[in-house]
């Protein structure tokens, strides 16, 4: 009988993993098409981000409802239950991801609506920025299916990377508004371009801490990166 219940119990949690990870894909084309956008402005594309995040909201919901099922009907041991838990916070990472997407679509929309379209050349680095986030999501996807707690420490480190690009942003943008005031309303757009792509590396990173979580047994959260060394090698 135990034998029974543990192997549906590994059957439902393989089916939720599953989930998360089609959700991910789902995210991870909408973080391309919001640096896509970017570069062309497209509005079909745009309107596409929008959709695509109705359908990353309805995942969250379905996997969050699993995740509160399983636990309720398998009472998993300790371990299966940090997967569990993991997951649940790992797909509220990811709908994060794809709202800051759609943040980034709306926020071009509005630029090349006001015809400011040739100002998208001010976001050559915002799109660099992109690339290192993007490929922070593609790696940590990877490592929670392979649940490769190195693979999300680098992650980890990775999103310092991204931070420093930011600031490096916001400095060039302070000083094309001091240098002209009329570029301060497409600047300050731009901004909140670049926040919403420094936010995904944090949901990142967050999303690697959870691996790490899941294998180590440790909470590396607000730990800083020698911290998180030290726990792990403690762990």
């Amino acid at each position: 009988m135990h034998e029974h219940l543990s192997t549906q119990f590994d059957v439902e949690l393989d089916t939720i993993r599953a989930h998360l990870t089609r959700m991910g894909g789902m995210v991870q084309e909408q973080v391309r098409n919001a640096l896509g956008v970017l570069a062309n402005g497209d509005r079909e594309i745009i309107e596409a981000i929008v959709e695509q995040d109705k359908g990353v909201n309805e995942m969250e919901v379905a996997i969050d409802m699993a995740c509160a099922n399983l636990v309720a009907r398998r009472q998993p041991t300790a371990i299966d239950l940090r997967l569990v838990m993991a997951i649940g916070k790992t797909v509220t990472d990811l709908e994060r991801i794809g709202d800051e997407a759609k943040k980034i679509a709306g926020t071009t929309r509005k630029i090349v609506e006001r015809g400011d379209g040739g100002s998208l050349s001010q976001v050559m680095e915002i799109r660099h920025m992109g690339e290192q986030a993007a490929a922070m999501l593609n790696s940590v996807l990877d490592a929670f299916v392979r649940l490769d707690y190195q693979a999300a420490v680098l992650v980890v480190r990775s999103d310092k990377e991204v931070d420093q690009h930011f600031q490096a942003i916001i400095r060039q943008l302070i000083t094309y508004m001091m240098e002209d005031p009329r570029t301060i309303t497409t600047a300050l757009d731009i901004v909140f371009i670049a926040k919403s792509v420094e936010r995904i590396g944090d949901h990142c990173k967050n999303i690697a801490e959870d691996i790490i979580y899941i294998v180590k047994g440790r909470d590396v959260r607000h730990k800083g990166l020698d911290g998180l060394e030290r726990e792990i090698t403690a762990a």
